[in-house]
């Protein structure tokens, strides 16, 4: 069985995410997409809700499972028995960081990455512009799953009443 793990922090999951992650379950038997827990950095929204938006957002994908880990990656993957990591790269920037993680985890634990390239539609998409344009009242409904569009209002309604 061909497996493989896509992981990030995913605050909140993007259209990009999801182009990267249907992408990615196409190639691999059971693709795992894992939400890294960083108890030093407070998001927008906790790993429980995250990896609910996650599943929301990936329902139609039978192969696609979600997780939560803390650590070290290349852990995840020996203790789970993952080969490969799957990484969206959206520009040069990303490949240049992305290879050298790529290049460090198959030194600890000979796990390899496969990079993929987010489509040109969804390539500008990230989850920190994505908060910042709906912590202003922006309209982020083509930018995100339906699922994260109405958790975002929901939350800005509650703050502008509060």
């Amino acid at each position: 069985m061909r497996r493989a793990v896509c992981p990030g922090s995913f605050d909140p999951v993007t259209n990009g995410h999801v182009d990267v992650i249907t992408r990615a379950a196409g190639l691999y038997d059971e693709l795992v997409v894992a939400v890294l827990v960083n108890p030093g950095k407070a998001g927008l929204f906790s790993v429980e809700e995250r990896m609910d938006l996650l599943r929301e957002a990936v329902t139609d994908l039978p192969n696609v499972t979600v997780d939560s880990f803390q650590g070290l990656l290349v852990d995840y993957c020996r203790s789970h028995e993952i080969p490969v990591i799957v990484k969206g790269l959206r520009a040069v920037s990303d490949f240049e960081y992305e290879l050298q993680m790529a290049q460090m985890n198959r030194e600890l634990a000979a796990v390899e990455t496969l990079f993929v390239p987010t489509a040109p539609q969804v390539g500008h998409l990230s989850s920190s512009l994505v908060k910042q344009v709906a912590k202003f009242g922006g309209d982020v409904s083509r930018l995100v799953p339906k699922a994260v569009d109405d958790r975002l209002r929901e939350r800005a309604r509650r703050e502008g009443s509060s």
